[in-house]
Order: structure tokens, then C-alpha cells, then sequence
């Protein structure tokens, strides 16, 4: 038998066994895809009404101002002809190259074949070619209302997205010839990922940014030592043991948001701001929330103001002793920690004595890049979704927050992983990222109709327990720590915000980078700048222009502030007292609940 025999039948013999494999994850993915439960149509895109409007506002520009639109359309034909010539004319010259210009650069088109293969560069050109058309078409819509507008801009984006080249594996040069290199097993195991991600969320496609097994929660991810001293229906109260022998008297406790787990801010020890603020000589709690099911459907905002936040606020005193504490709040319990505020002044409580706000919405006015999931059609959708499930599944919440950076949380990986057969990478970041919660029916409700929609706490005021509340009636020293490209919490949008409370003493950071890393940003990293400015009364590109800018993080100009509210030092508290034993360890039960087994 020849080498070139012998060559030929491994070949041969392992075609066979990928076709094998082939036939059974085809079994599989139909038997995924039959879980998948049906969801309300008004989550997957806009009302029809939007397109019809669209259409309306064209055709009347078309009537009115005709050779406006004929020089666009004309422009993309001529653009898409002469794209078309060209590449004609190369073949006819019998020279199988792309033209001298190859194209605007994009980074999602990094491969060199993309510039120096004329099939994938003719493709390349002309979907950038019509991708600016639609771009163009919609800017130039006048007869239509900016919301609606918005909302078109950001559907047409997805659609533009959605049909780039790299998303198809007859023009990914980078997936076929990794098929190519490995004889198709790139493609099964693609084939592999896809079957397991569908099968690990009942028939929904929820593309895995993280290798769920490279990470175990208190193993090698959310390891800061502490206990858990206090457990309700709603969160586990962590105590953090001292790193240092005195510790200044007013503790802080930490609200993450609800949405995640409070762990981004415990990643690994180099960049854990919980590990950084008990190394500044603090007693530290932080509240880890409960991932709802079915049971919390009638779990409002006021349940999490008073078992949550109020309840903590009593516990903590009591096991320190003091009177008063400082807070911090993060993203959507930023927000509740306002509406705490504004509550406890009207009661006269003065428990908190100074309260940080990390990426913190509070005025709603200007939905951003929000505005497509604050309309009617949407959230009536997700009313009718929790209605019947008690609950808006953390999928659901995960998948609006991803479309809004799709190439970078959907496409990308999903090529990665489905079409070049790539196990997702051991990321902490994208793992937390992965490791979503569910929100209780009337709380995602409350929260999207009176304060996204309604703008109430900002404007007229919001109704809790027989009170009016106003973010004018936060008045405790506060700091707000914004970031500058943040996609969720726009910083305009939360300085606005700070603007409006009625504190006297306010400090406002603009810190570099977005939503997670302009806040996990350790002073080691030397990495994102921070931006000050003590004048709140001038707009926001004034107040940015004006600012002194700062090398380096944030986290020691917080510590600063936060030092003179903090009072003397006292000998290190160890978690809990008599009345508070430790029931678990940190990170404790709560964090460890996964929605997506709730969701099954």
C-alpha cells in the first residue's frame, strides 16, 4: 500500500466519522430547537407601524423634494456599477487581483484576503457600499419623529449588521480556511457549540461569551474572604474580614445592581474593588441579591427598598454599632439607592451620611441609545412576557444589552465559536457577563413604565410607601462616578442626573472607558484617566472641556473623599456579633443560583 494509499484512507476514514458526527448533532439541534418556548413577537422587533411611518416619511420626501432622492439613489447605483466595471474590467485584463482601492477599512474585515482576493473584496466593497446607502437613506428621513427615528436608525443597524459577509460561511475567508486546514472538523465542532448552547438554554440562541468551566464562583472567581451574616428573601448580607488592624468607624455596604452578580467587583484579587477598600482600612458589606423566579412575580421596587436596602442599613448599624453608614450604589441600584435617599428624608432618617453612585441613571428624559426598548410596542411586549412567566427571564435582559454592541457580543463570537469551531475563551469578565439574573414581573415593570418611560422621580415625583419622591429631595454629600463610553449609562445622561439632586456638596468623576472598565479600574493598571470639575452648573461638554484630567484611576479620589465622611479609626471588625453568626461563607448562596435553570 502506497503513502499516498494510506494518506487517502484516513482521509477517507475521517470524513466518515465527521458525516457521523454530523448526523448525530443534526438529531440533536432539531431536539434543541423543539424546547425553544415562544416568546412575545414584540420583543424580536419594532411595531409595524414604525416601517409603515418610515415609508410614509420617504415616499412624502419623494413627492416633495424628488431630486433629493433621486441623487441618493443615483449615487448608489452609480457606486455599485462602477464597483461592478471595475472589477469586470480587472477580469477581462485577465488579472485575478481587487482594485487599486480595496475600500474604507473595518475591523471586522482584518483578514488580508479581504483587500488582496477580488471575490472577497468585490463582496467586501459592495456590502459597505450598501451599508452606507441605508445609513444615508435613513439620516436624510426629516418627516419623522426623532424617537421614531432613533428607533429606525438602530433596526436598520441590525439589519446592516446582521448581513455582513463575515456572518456567512461562503464569504468568511477566515472560516473557510480554517475548514479548510483542519478537513471540516472546524465546522463540526462549530456545529458542536451551536447544539450545546441551544440545548443549555431550551432552544434559545444565546451565543456563550466565556468557557463556563474554566470558572467556579468562591473558587478562583469571587474569592475575597468574608461571611455571610444576615439572609432575608431578598439577599445575603456579606461582612468582609479586615486586611488591616484599625479601620476607620463609619462602615460602607455596596448595592450592586440586580440585573448581574455583585462579583464584577470581584473578579480576580489584582483588579477586586472589594478587596482595594478593606485594604483602605474599611469595614465593608456588600448586598447579594437574590435571583428571582416565579415565587417574587409581586416583588416591587419597594420590596427592595425596604428588605433590601432599609433592612441592611438596620443590620449594619446594629452589628457596627454607629449610627450612620456611607453607601455606594451601582448602575439600577444607583438608582433605588436615589429613591432610598429621597424616602429617608422625608422621614427624617439620616442613617446614610454620604452616598456613591457608580454609572448611576436617575433622569430618564433622554432615553439614548435606550430608545428602542422604552417604546410602547416593546414594553408591552415584556408585559405581557412576565405576565405569563412571573418574571422577566435574565436571556431576555442579556440579548437587549448584547444587540446594542452586536458585532462585539453576538457576531464576533458567534463566528468564532459556530463557524471556526473556537472554544470561548477563559474570560472572567465575559463569564460574569454570562452569569445573568432574572428580575421579578412588577419590579421590571415599575421600573421601565414610571421611571424609564415616565421619568416620575425626576419630574412630578413617584409614589413609595404614602410618600412623594424626588430626586431633588437627595441631599446627603454625594460623589458620582460616571464613564465616558458607556453604551448603558450614557455619563451626559447621569451627570444630568446629579445636576438635579438637591444635595449642596456634589462631586462629579467622568472616568475613561465604558460601563465595567471605567468602574473595575485598579490603581495597578495604571490604565483609564478620570476627569474633575468642581462646576455642576455648566452643560456637559462644558463641564467635560473645563475639567482637570487625571492619570490613572479613579479609586484614590474616591478613597479621599470618602476618608473625611468616614470618621476616626477603631480596632478591625470581624464579621457579625452574637446576634449576626456567620451562616455561610463569601460569596455566600444567593450569587451561586443560575437563571438559566430557573428559566428551564
Amino acid at each position: 500500500m502506497t503513502t499516498n494509499d494510506v494518506a487517502e484512507t484516513e482521509n477517507q476514514a475521517r470524513l466518515e466519522a465527521n458525516l457521523a458526527r454530523v448526523e448525530e448533532l443534526s438529531q440533536r439541534l432539531v431536539q434543541a430547537l423543539t424546547q425553544k418556548k415562544t416568546t412575545n413577537p414584540a420583543l424580536h422587533g419594532p411595531d409595524h407601524t414604525l416601517y409603515a411611518k418610515a415609508a410614509q416619511a420617504y415616499w412624502a420626501e419623494m413627492m416633495q423634494n424628488p431630486a433629493k432622492i433621486l441623487e441618493h439613489q443615483i449615487e448608489y447605483w452609480g457606486k455599485s456599477v462602477t464597483h461592478f466595471v471595475e472589477a469586470q474590467q480587472a477580469l477581462a485584463k485577465g488579472k485575478l487581483q481587487p482594485p487599486e482601492d480595496t475600500g474604507p477599512k473595518d475591523r471586522r474585515f482584518q483578514n488580508p484576503l479581504w483587500d488582496e482576493h477580488p471575490y472577497f473584496n468585490f463582496v467586501k466593497q459592495q456590502y459597505l457600499i450598501s451599508s452606507e446607502a441605508i445609513k444615508e437613506a435613513v439620516n436624510k428621513i426629516e418627516d419623522l419623529d426623532e424617537k421614531e427615528k432613533r428607533r429606525l436608525r438602530y433596526f436598520a443597524h441590525q439589519v446592516v449588521d446582521m448581513f455582513a459577509p463575515t456572518n456567512f460561511l461562503a464569504t468568511n475567508p477566515d472560516a473557510l480556511m480554517k475548514a479548510v486546514e483542519t478537513d471540516g472538523e472546524s465546522l463540526v465542532k462549530g456545529m458542536e457549540n451551536l447544539v450545546a448552547d441551544l440545548e443549555a438554554n431550551n432552544g434559545e440562541l444565546v451565543v456563550r461569551l466565556a468557557d463556563d468551566k474554566a470558572f467556579e464562583i468562591g473558587e478562583n472567581i469571587a474569592t475575597a474572604p468574608g461571611e455571610v451574616v444576615y439572609r432575608n428573601r431578598m439577599m445575603e448580607l456579606i461582612q468582609y474580614h479586615p486586611t488591616t488592624e484599625k479601620v476607620h468607624e463609619t462602615p460602607i455596604i455596596l448595592f450592586p445592581p440586580w440585573i448581574n452578580k455583585f462579583y464584577i467587583l470581584d473578579l480576580k484579587p489584582e483588579n477586586s474593588f472589594i478587596r482595594w477598600v478593606l485594604d483602605q482600612g474599611y469595614t465593608l458589606f456588600v448586598v447579594s441579591w437574590i435571583n428571582p423566579d416565579e415565587a417574587y412575580r409581586d416583588v416591587g421596587l419597594e420590596e427592595y427598598i425596604e428588605e433590601g436596602y432599609l433592612t441592611a442599613l438596620d443590620e449594619v448599624k446594629s452589628i457596627c454599632k454607629v449610627d450612620k453608614v456611607n453607601a455606594i450604589g451601582y448602575c439600577i441600584a444607583g438608582t433605588t439607592l436615589s429613591l432610598t435617599l429621597a424616602l429617608l428624608k422625608a422621614r427624617g432618617d439620616k442613617s446614610i451620611k454620604s452616598a456613591t453612585f457608580f454609572t448611576t441613571l436617575t433622569d430618564f428624559s433622554d432615553q439614548g441609545e435606550f430608545t428602542p426598548f422604552l417604546q410602547d410596542d416593546f414594553i408591552d411586549g415584556i408585559e405581557e412576557e412576565v405576565n405569563e412567566k412571573h418574571m422577566l427571564p435574565s436571556f431576555l435582559m442579556a440579548r437587549t444589552f448584547s444587540f446594542l454592541r452586536s458585532n462585539d457580543l453576538i457576531y464576533g463570537p458567534a463566528i468564532k465559536s459556530y463557524m471556526m469551531g473556537e472554544t470561548p475563551p477563559a474570560f472572567d469578565l465575559l463569564y460574569w457577563n454570562g452569569d445573568g439574573a432574572n428580575l421579578p414581573a412588577r419590579m421590571a415593570i415599575q421600573y421601565l413604565r414610571d421611571l424609564c418611560q415616565s421619568n416620575r422621580f425626576a419630574e412630578e415625583g413617584i409614589e413609595f410607601f404614602g410618600e412623594t419622591l424626588k430626586l431633588s429631595d437627595v441631599d446627603v454629600p454625594l460623589m458620582s462616578i460616571a464613564a465616558e463610553t458607556d453604551h448603558i449609562a450614557a455619563w451626559k445622561d447621569c451627570y444630568r442626573g446629579v445636576q438635579m439632586m438637591g444635595s449642596k456638596n456634589k462631586t462629579f468623576v467622568l472616568s475613561e472607558s465604558g460601563h465595567i472598565a471605567g468602574i473595575v479600574n485598579p490603581p495597578s493598571k495604571k490604565k483609564y484617566g478620570h476627569y474633575l470639575n468642581d462646576d455642576l452648573s455648566l452643560a456637559p461638554d462644558d463641564w467635560q472641556a473645563g475639567a482637570s484630567y487625571t492619570e490613572g484611576s479613579w479609586w484614590p479620589t474616591w478613597e479621599a473623599w470618602i476618608k473625611k465622611r468616614s470618621g476616626k479609626k477603631v480596632d478591625a471588625r470581624e464579621p457579625g456579633d452574637s446576634a449576626h453568626p456567620p451562616l455561610a461563607p463569601a460569596p455566600g448562596t444567593y450569587v451561586r443560583v443560575k437563571a438559566a435553570k430557573q428559566n428551564q
